[in-house]
């Protein structure tokens, strides 16, 4: 579906569709995935759009999420801008590849379209993956930086935007969503087709690339992870945290609704954020002051505005759809300047706004005006 406005074609689709479609329309060189539930429209539409008819690019259904995370591994070495997506169990299957990507310093596009767990779970959505995206879900020392949308529109968005900063900082990135986001309908703006880079421009903007001896280039690039030696490795492992640091410098993401006259902040992230947002619209209405923030950059975390906050607050309210896990993190934040508490559903159960409202009075009882 359709709607013509001056400027711009806006869509009716889902996350995962949009997904598909902003990959093409980035000039993505390769997918690479397997399906899962409830992500599997992000492979069945690039099969519907057949973008090697198009733009060329590549997509290919592995024999598993092993195989595909692996492929990405080649695809990015050669300097293409290549992804894959999965659901949380198929993502755990992908943590030896992703680490050895992050420690190969290649940039690449991962998708989590999350699910219940642990185990096989549920395919209900659920946001239990936050420890294994925001900590480093393989071994090493490395950080993804990890997008949350909230918004079909964001998912959208956050395509370009991953595969950007993954190039910018030369590492991967990763867009997490929940179920909900990747299951829901809205109406989205499709960012323009852009052309794949062409050879001379992989060449000139990724020297590192695996491509061959060129006339340019007296020798062929060699991509491995494995470095014998301590103190190479121990250099290795510096560049990579000074890396990190400047990611944590200079790409924090957040958004902010009625933080300005706040008494109370909730902090909720994708989906949740929304259904959050009209539980303080509700307390407001009530006279109760309450303020939302949703980070976007789950990794960078938001740590700086949180502390900024907890100074002028009285209380944190953390909701997500896990036992409490991004919790820590708002914690470390505040330092116990204020009391957090933490409100959550998992097995696939979405809260509505009633519940998380009736859970922030639980907690902070004084605030409630039925109390007074």
């Amino acid at each position: 579906m359709t709607e013509k406005t001056k400027d711009e074609e806006v869509r009716l689709m889902k996350g995962n569709e949009v997904l598909a479609h902003a990959a093409i329309r980035y000039g993505a060189d390769g997918y690479f995935g397997y399906p899962i539930t409830p992500q599997s429209e992000v492979l069945e539409t690039l099969e519907e759009l057949m973008p090697w008819e198009t733009t060329g690019m590549v997509v290919l259904q592995a024999e598993s999420e092993v195989s595909a995370i692996n492929m990405v591994y080649g695809g990015a070495s050669a300097g293409k801008a290549v992804l894959t997506s999965s659901s949380s169990p198929g993502v755990s299957l992908m943590q030896e590849g992703i680490s050895y990507i992050a420690a190969g310093e290649l940039p690449t596009l991962i998708i989590n379209v999350m699910r219940g767990g642990p185990g096989l779970g549920t395919i209900q959505p659920s946001q239990g993956d936050y420890f294994q995206a925001t900590k480093g879900g393989g071994h090493g020392d490395y950080h993804l930086i990890v997008l949350a949308p909230a918004t079909v529109q964001e998912m959208a968005d956050f395509v370009g935007l991953g595969f950007d900063l993954a190039f910018k900082y030369r590492t991967p990135a990763m867009i997490m969503a929940d179920g909900v986001v990747g299951q829901m309908m809205e109406k989205v703006k499709l960012p323009p087709q852009r052309p794949r880079r062409t050879d001379e421009e992989i060449a000139r903007r990724c020297p590192w690339a695996v491509n061959g001896r060129t006339a340019s280039r007296g020798h062929r690039n060699v991509m491995t992870t494995l470095e014998l030696e301590s103190g190479p490795m121990e250099k290795n492992n510096e560049r990579f945290q000074e890396t990190y640091r400047k990611i944590e410098e200079n790409e924090v993401r957040f958004a902010e609704t009625d933080v300005d006259d706040a008494e109370y902040l909730v902090v909720a992230f994708g989906s949740v954020a929304r259904i959050c947002q009209k539980a303080i619209e509700t307390a407001r209405e009530q006279g109760v002051k309450v303020g939302l923030l949703r980070p976007i950059t789950l990794w960078p975390f938001p740590t700086k505005e949180i502390a900024r906050l907890s100074k002028q607050v009285k209380g944190i309210l953390v909701v997500e759809l896990n036992a409490g896990q991004m919790i820590e993190d708002v914690k470390l934040a505040v330092e116990g300047r204020v009391p957090v508490y933490h409100y959550g559903r998992m097995g696939g159960i979405v809260p509505n706004p009633t519940e998380v409202l009736n859970a922030f009075y639980k907690d902070f009882p004084e605030s409630n005006p039925s109390q007074k």
